[in-house]
């Protein structure tokens, strides 16, 4: 069975875009008008808003990776369950950068138009980070 292009583009946001920080594959893949909502009250508009706040969050996290745990896909939209792990090594939430590796959860949800991921609003555990990056 053929993987839904929803699912591909997906898989690419999260490996390519995310974890290696790649802005070339974020306009690739992102479209031009996206609608982004993150975990942590950021909202986005467009590629390059996206590429503002996952510059921000690779200064606060070293080594930022998102780990997709389940991927439910159907050929315009896609859920995914993530793990996100980081170094905290710099301000989020004006906290202090604790030094130590934070790991949290979330889910994602996307929809996908003319080829390209038009939104996305990303759930997590912000709580559990916040309690991290406090030092609990």
């Amino acid at each position: 069975m053929v993987e839904p292009l929803s699912a591909r583009l997906v898989r690419r946001f999260y490996d390519e875009v995310w974890n290696h920080a790649e802005e070339t594959a974020a306009r690739e893949i992102l479209a031009a008008d996206l609608s982004f909502r993150g975990s942590i009250g950021e909202e986005r508009v467009g590629a390059e808003g996206f590429i503002d706040y996952m510059r921000k969050i690779h200064r606060a996290f070293a080594d930022y990776h998102c780990r997709i745990d389940h991927l439910v896909a159907e050929a315009d939209s896609a859920a995914a369950r993530m793990t996100f792990a980081g170094l905290h090594c710099g301000s989020l939430w004006g906290e202090t950068p604790t030094g130590h590796t934070v790991t949290w959860a979330g889910a994602a949800f996307f929809t996908v138009r003319d080829g390209q991921i038009a939104t996305i609003w990303v759930l997590g555990d912000t709580e559990t980070l916040r309690r991290q990056l406090a030092g609990g």
